[in-house]
């Protein structure tokens, strides 16, 4: 019998969650066969069978957390063919009787083991706390986390356990005498639909991230706007001969990539991270280009944007994208950008502050392009195409003027972009 375990997933991931088994106990199984899927922070990865055998107990179930090396179930050794599952099925049936929780059958009648079971399904939690609060009859819906996506460890249920008058015994009391009357008075009210759904991991992993951006840095944002007449010309003139050539369209982010790059080059703080009291200057610029995908916003960097030209930047994003919205992003396409530009404008924001993608310490926001009255002179208005850009930076390396001369230096660029084709 073999373990099947947790492989090392890539620099930074510890641990992942069971999105889904591919198989079934005792399902026979070749070598290099898919037997589950895990989601980490970043992608989804499979783990094939490194020999071929039938499965015989499956350890850790679909939405449980897992750490790396962690035994995640087990494999029977064997060639497999006719014999091999014969062999083996009587066993696993055996087994899973005992994989259903045999130990805490028993202990359900008795009262306390019943709600702990169902609150599991509905609450974050590290294995060590529900092992924890299955022991002591603790609900986990009733323990509160002190971490900031509210995922529940062994230390909140000890410091739950420690008080158990206050949580405890007044509401188990006082829920059964109310709720005859309640509905009478009022049923609609208690009735009303809800539906609970489980943040997936990326999902819980974004939140975690963006609420310690806010926590950890110096946050401020600076807007501008720009006007943009001239790339909207330039595209309208050179579309198709690019297009012919290129065989990728000529957008507004190689323009923006470009942009940014140049500013970068002018302004090296903002291109740079904090790491304890040094300020790491990065002579490099790989850009973060932010994509909106089914398990959430996601940001992989196109490299050494400052050595491509207006179609390879173009066609980089373009590949990007479809990754990330297939879900085939590799980690290497993740790590290391230098500085991010999101597009909010795609979904019609007209202007939003933008939250630093830690360690990063600058993002560009782009955003809607809207028709507005501007002042050409003293005497004249014209409707031109503007967009409202902002900047959200680090207060604590970026001082406010050059975060504000770093905008003005992308809008100056923005709004003169042959400067920026004869450049690229």
């Amino acid at each position: 019998m073999s373990e099947i375990k947790v492989p090392a997933m890539g620099e930074s991931i510890t641990e992942g969650t069971v999105s889904r088994w591919m198989v079934k106990e005792g399902d026979t199984v070749n070598q290099g066969d898919v037997l589950l899927e895990l989601e980490t922070d970043k992608v989804n990865i499979e783990i094939s069978a490194e020999e071929s055998g039938v499965l015989e107990k499956i350890i850790r179930q679909e939405g449980e957390t897992v750490v790396i090396g962690e035994t995640i179930g087990t494999l029977s050794a064997g060639a497999g063919g006719g014999n091999a599952p014969a062999a083996s099925e009587p066993a696993a049936a055996e087994s899973k009787p005992a994989s259903v929780p045999a130990p805490e059958a028993p202990v359900a009648p008795a009262a306390v083991a019943a709600p702990p079971e169902s609150s599991d399904s509905n609450k974050t939690a590290s294995p060590s706390a529900r092992k924890l609060a299955r022991e002591r009859g603790i609900e986990l819906d009733q323990v509160q986390s002190k971490d900031p996506i509210g995922r529940v460890y062994q230390d909140d249920v000890k410091s739950h356990g420690s008080q158990p008058s206050t949580p405890v015994a007044p509401p188990a009391a006082k829920a059964p005498a109310s709720a005859p009357s309640a509905p009478a008075a009022s049923g609609a009210t208690f009735a009303k639909p809800v539906e609970r759904q489980r943040m997936s991991r990326r999902r819980a992993t974004i939140a975690k991230r963006l609420v310690e951006a806010q926590q950890t840095a110096a946050m401020l944002t600076t807007f501008n706007e720009v006007d943009m007449t001239a790339i909207m010309d330039v595209r309208k003139r050179r579309k198709d001969k690019f297009k012919e050539k290129h065989d990728i369209n000529l957008g507004f982010m190689s323009f923006f990539t470009k942009a940014v790059v140049g500013a970068l080059k002018k302004f090296p703080t903002i291109n740079a991270e904090i790491d304890g009291e040094d300020v790491v200057l990065k002579k490099f610029y790989d850009i973060g280009i932010a994509v909106s995908a089914k398990e959430g916003l996601v940001v992989p960097v196109v490299r050494d944007a400052d050595r491509l030209g207006f179609a390879e930047i173009e066609r980089s994003i373009a590949d990007l994208a479809s990754k990330a919205r297939s879900n085939t992003l590799a980690l290497s396409d993740l790590q290391g950008g230098t500085f991010t530009i999101t597009n909010g404008g795609t979904f019609g924001s007209l202007l939003s502050t933008p939250i630093l993608n830690t360690p990063q310490v600058g993002i560009l926001g782009m955003h809607k392009i809207q028709l507005r009255p501007v002042a050409i002179d003293a005497e004249r208005m014209e409707n031109r195409p503007m967009m409202y850009i902002a900047l959200s930076y680090d207060h604590r390396i970026i001082d406010g003027s050059e975060a504000v001369r770093f905008l003005v230096t992308v809008k100056e660029l923005l709004e003169d972009p042959e400067s920026l084709l004869i450049e690229g």
